[in-house]
């Protein structure tokens, strides 16, 4: 697979550490030269020099080969605004960072349907160990080609959970409403638009998926 990632912070250094570990295609876009001639050594990655914002500079990474793109900057704005060129420009997929909870819900009326929230994810976390409650990781329960898919509802998909007509490779296992309202997929629970499904589906089953929800 190929990614393309936004921003050289330490998060995106990580992920695409990960990805090009595993096997994966990486190309990342950094607008400061010397910082990519600093991880040029350190990571078997491309780069490109630009500011990942720009129509141009995105376009130079291939919307149509690249499978994910992660705005991974520290300018929360940055983030959004490369989302949305990269939407326009064609590519599949866009993951969002943001580091204010207040612009999540700007992501969900933007159409960014993957926005990333780091400081909600680690404060969970942490607060649950406080709690002495046992944390699994996700990677412990999917097993097999077993995957986790979400995506957020649209105004023309607020229908009853049952009428989303999922294959059978795919089950709704819970809905998310205003961000944080845990309800699980009872077949006549009726979604509203900014409801967040969660889905176990098949690894086969995540393009079509994906290809469906955006």
């Amino acid at each position: 697979m190929r990614f393309v990632l936004v921003g050289c912070g330490s998060l995106s250094v990580l992920t695409g550490r990960m990805l090009a570990e595993r096997g994966h295609e990486v190309v990342l876009i950094e607008r400061d030269r010397d910082t990519i001639d600093l991880l040029n050594d350190e990571l078997d990655i491309g780069f490109i020099h630009g500011d990942g914002t720009r129509p141009a500079i995105l376009r130079e990474a291939d919307p149509e080969a690249t499978d994910l793109l992660f705005c991974l900057t520290r300018d929360d704005q940055a983030n959004i605004i490369a989302s949305l060129v990269a939407r326009s420009l064609g590519y599949r997929r866009v993951v969002t960072k943001i580091e204010d909870p207040e612009l999540e819900h700007i992501c969900a009326e933007l159409g960014l349907a993957d926005s990333l929230v780091p400081m909600h994810t680690v404060g969970r976390y942490l607060a649950d160990m406080a709690e002495g409650q046992d944390i699994i990781e996700l990677s412990d329960i999917l097993r097999g080609d077993a995957r986790v898919f979400s995506f957020r509802v649209q105004a023309d998909a607020a229908v009853p959970l049952a009428d989303l007509e999922l294959t059978d490779d795919a089950r709704a296992i819970c809905v998310y409403r205003n961000g944080k309202d845990l309800m699980f997929a009872e077949p006549d629970l009726r979604l509203e638009p900014g409801d967040e499904v969660v889905v176990l589906v098949r690894a086969k089953q995540l393009k079509a998926l994906r290809d469906r929800f955006g």
